[in-house]
C-alpha cells in the first residue's frame, strides 16, 4: 500500500476516488448503509456523483474510472450495507440503540421511523434512499419496526439502484457534456448536497399527523 493510500481523507469523496478507484464506491457505499454511526460521516451523493464525473473523463484534475464499475460497486455496496442493516435492526437493533449515547443518531432514527408511517413503508423506503442521513439508519429502522422481510428487499433494491445509478449517470453527462467539468468537483459537490437537502428541509417543515 503506498503513502498516498495510507494517508487518505475517509471523509472525503475526491481523497478515496484518487487512492481507490472504484473499490472506494463498494465501500463506502456499504459503510455508508451498512455501518451505522460510521454511515453519517463517510461520503455517499459527494462521491457517487464525482465518480460518474471522473469516469467521463481521461484526463484533468482527477483519476479516470470505469463506467460498469463504478455502477456495479455502487449498486452492490449501496443495497448489501442496507440489507445487512436491515437484519441488525430486526434482530436486537433496538437495545443497542438505547445503548448509543448519540442525541443525533436517534433524532434521525425518529424521523426515519417517521418517514415510514407517513409514505407507507414502500414509497418511505424508496424516498428514504435519495436523502442524506436517513439513508444511513433506513434499514436499521424498518427492522425494528417489523417491516416484512420481503417488502424491505423488494423496495430497498429499487430504492437503491434508482438512487446509485441516477447519480453516477447524472455525474457522468455532466462530465461528458461540458469540458473540464472535474476542475470543479467541489462547487458540483455542494451544489449536489444541497439539492439532497432538501427531502430533509421540506420534511421538517411539514407537521406531524
Amino acid at each position: 500500500m503506498s503513502a498516498a493510500q495510507l494517508a487518505v481523507d475517509p471523509t472525503s469523496g475526491s481523497s478515496l476516488l484518487a487512492s481507490f478507484g472504484a473499490l472506494a464506491v463498494l465501500v463506502v457505499t456499504f459503510a455508508e448503509a451498512g455501518l451505522l454511526v460510521i454511515g453519517f460521516f463517510v461520503p455517499g451523493d459527494t462521491l457517487l456523483f464525482p465518480a460518474g464525473v471522473l469516469c467521463a473523463t481521461a484526463s484533468g484534475a482527477g483519476p479516470h474510472l470505469t463506467l460498469w464499475q463504478v455502477l456495479l460497486g455502487a449498486a452492490a455496496g449501496s443495497i448489501l450495507g442496507t440489507q445487512f442493516s436491515y437484519y441488525l435492526g430486526r434482530h436486537g437493533g433496538r437495545p443497542a440503540l438505547e445503548r448509543v449515547d448519540n442525541r443525533r443518531l436517534k433524532s434521525v432514527l425518529e424521523r426515519s421511523e417517521d418517514l415510514l408511517t407517513r409514505y407507507g413503508r414502500r414509497k418511505a423506503i424508496v424516498i428514504g434512499r435519495f436523502v442524506p442521513m436517513v439513508r444511513s439508519v433506513l434499514g436499521p429502522a424498518a427492522g425494528m419496526l417489523g417491516v416484512p422481510v420481503r417488502t424491505f428487499t423488494v423496495w430497498q433494491v429499487v430504492g437503491g439502484l434508482a438512487w446509485t445509478q441516477s447519480m453516477v449517470l447524472l455525474g457522468f453527462w455532466l462530465g461528458a457534456a461540458v469540458p473540464g467539468a472535474e476542475d470543479y468537483l467541489l462547487p458540483l459537490v455542494a451544489a449536489v448536497v444541497a439539492v439532497s437537502m432538501l427531502p430533509v428541509l421540506l420534511q421538517r417543515r411539514r407537521p406531524r399527523p
